[in-house]
């Protein structure tokens, strides 16, 4: 099989990575690449939302599978697009993939199918935004409907921090269109989890759950990010729960979409806040999270093109995971000042000297004559495993240590939570 795999992120690369490990595959493409999938793909030089430059790349180099990894083209459409041309991929449609482009549509399609969720009302006027703030006590949870890049949720402490996070989405337009209406939703206490569900629209199954951290800072503090690191499988996420999930949650969605004619074929990411009354539902997601995969996808004994092509194929109800009984950690090295202004083009030091069990995902680097350099804010996820967490993030922070570059951040307390939970007596 020749496979194409869309983006350039960290993500990407742990797609990369993973497919190039099926047997079925003999050439893999990526579009556009980094530094790091260059070292196992041919990068081809096609922006993720030039859906005819990609669509002509698929048909001229008669691939078999296309992968799409971020958000953007899905909601621009290229399933509809490549499918129009009997070309395979895999991603949901654009009506599937409204989900993750509309929060507003999200929230509808759950309180219809009565998915669990916080309580919300939605607003196109700041004004009608702000009366609504003025009856409501805090904390509130303010979202800019559209897509954000992962930035555009605010978790607001009382009615003022809310009544400045309305002005920057939808007045000063911070996140631009995505701003035109905003969510405000009531804060939900409790602990968040991941979880990816492979679905052809009827069947789905579960990966690994885990746990993403999106604050800056240790302690979960500061602004949000695309994610500082990850952790793979969360402990918080038992087999009941995960029951509960799939019942409760994947196969209402995936039912109220298809009484609106949409079938949802790809996989589908639901982050969940575990509340004392059980799961909620924070938002939909229509890819792989990012840095989720790179800590999940280690744990999947499963062949991931497989698993794809019954996805695509409609055959998911023949699927069954093997799921590896360690755990992953990946923690991000980002460039400082993330994820504000940052400096680019400098070169990184120490990825030839990684072990052999420690797997350097490039999110923002490229090549520059010998050197790879850094070329985003997220730079580096550095993923390890282990028998338990806490021995997963050793190996991750050791690995870490071997990797400098000017400038570099990283929190120092992925897993956190699963580090500190209480264990059972």
């Amino acid at each position: 099989m020749r496979v194409l795999v869309i983006g350039g992120g960290g993500r990407e690369h742990a797609l990369v990575w993973k497919i190039r490990q099926s047997p079925q595959v003999k050439e893999v493409f990526c579009a556009p690449g980094n530094g790091g999938i260059a070292q196992l793909a041919e990068c081809v030089d096609i922006a993720v939302d030039d859906l005819k430059g990609l669509r002509q790349f698929a048909r001229r180099k008669r691939i078999d599978l296309t992968v799409v990894g971020p958000e953007l083209p899905l909601t621009l459409g290229i399933v509809d697009f490549f499918q129009k041309e009997g070309l395979r991929i895999f991603g949901p449609c654009r009506a599937a993939a409204a989900l993750e482009g509309s929060k507003a549509f999200a929230k509808e399609i759950m309180n219809t199918c009565g998915i669990p969720t916080a309580e919300f009302a939605t607003f196109s006027d700041p004004e009608e935004a702000e009366a609504y703030l003025h009856k409501k006590q805090g904390p509130f949870v303010i979202k800019a409907d559209g897509l954000a890049a992962g930035k555009g949720v605010i978790i607001c402490q009382s009615r003022a921090e809310a009544f400045e996070a309305v002005e920057k989405i939808m007045k000063e337009k911070q996140f631009g269109q995505a701003g035109d209406k905003v969510i405000i939703e009531e804060y939900l206490r409790g602990e968040e989890v991941s979880v990816l569900a492979v679905t052809d629209g009827i069947h789905s199954v579960l990966l690994p759950s885990s746990q993403d951290h999106k604050a800056v800072f240790e302690g979960d503090r500061g602004p949000n990010t695309g994610g500082m690191g990850a952790y793979a499988p969360a402990p918080i996420m038992t087999l009941s729960l995960e029951e509960t999930v799939g019942e409760r949650i994947i196969r209402p969605v995936l039912q109220g979409l298809q009484k609106q004619g949409i079938e949802y074929r790809g996989v589908l990411y639901a982050g969940l806040m575990i509340t004392a009354g059980g799961p909620k539902v924070l938002e939909f997601n229509c890819r792989f999270g990012d840095p989720e995969t790179q800590a999940v996808l280690p744990l999947l004994g499963a062949d991931l093109v497989d698993v794809m092509n019954a996805a695509v194929d409609g055959r998911m109800g023949e699927v069954h995971l093997q799921k590896e009984k360690d755990a992953a950690v990946c923690v991000v090295m980002a460039s400082g000042g993330y994820p504000g202004a940052y400096s680019k083009g400098k070169v990184i030091h120490g990825l030839d000297d990684m072990p052999s069990d420690i797997v350097v995902f490039h999110a923002g680097t490229k090549v520059k004559g010998r050197d790879i350099v850094t070329s985003g804010g997220r730079v580096l996820g550095v993923t390890a495993r282990g028998k338990t967490i806490k021995q997963a993030v050793d190996n991750a922070y050791k690995a870490v240590g071997g990797i400098t570059f000017d400038g570099a951040y990283y929190r120092r307390d992925i897993a956190h939570r699963a580090l500190n939970r209480k264990q059972p007596t």
